[in-house]
C-alpha cells in the first residue's frame, strides 16, 4: 500500500515563503519520480514541479524561479516556495510515479497567500 503524506501548507502573507514536504511509504523502491501539482478553486490541476530519480527537474511556467523542488531521500520531496503571491493560493498535491507507471497522489495541503 503506497501512501503519500504532505505537510507544510498554511497561511502566509504575500512575499512570504513556505516549504512543503511529502513522504512516501510502502513500495518506495519502485519510485521513479516525485513532484507537485496544485489546484485553485474553479481551475484545473496544474504541474508545479517534478523531479526524477536521475535528478532532472521541470517546473510550471508560472514558477519563474520562485520555487525549488528537491529530494532528501528517494521517498521524500520538498517544495520550497518563495515570493508567494495571492495567485499561488491553491491545494498542493504531491505525486509519486512508480516504475509500474502508476501514479499515486497525496491528500493535498492548502496554501493560502493573503494579507
Amino acid at each position: 500500500q503506497v501512501r503519500l503524506v504532505e505537510s507544510g501548507g498554511g497561511l502566509v502573507q504575500p512575499g512570504g515563503s513556505l516549504r512543503l514536504s511529502c513522504v512516501v511509504s510502502g513500495s518506495i523502491f519502485s519510485i521513479a519520480a516525485m513532484g507537485w501539482y496544485r489546484q485553485a478553486p474553479g481551475k484545473e490541476r496544474e504541474l508545479v514541479a517534478g523531479t526524477t530519480n536521475g535528478g532532472s527537474t521541470n517546473y510550471g511556467d508560472f514558477v519563474k524561479a520562485r520555487f525549488t523542488i528537491s529530494r532528501a531521500a528517494k521517498n521524500t520531496v520538498y517544495l520550497q516556495m518563495n515570493s508567494l503571491a495571492p495567485e499561488d493560493t491553491a491545494v498542493y498535491y504531491c505525486y509519486s510515479d512508480m516504475s509500474s507507471l502508476r501514479r499515486y497522489w497525496g491528500q493535498g495541503t492548502q496554501v493560502t497567500v493573503s494579507s
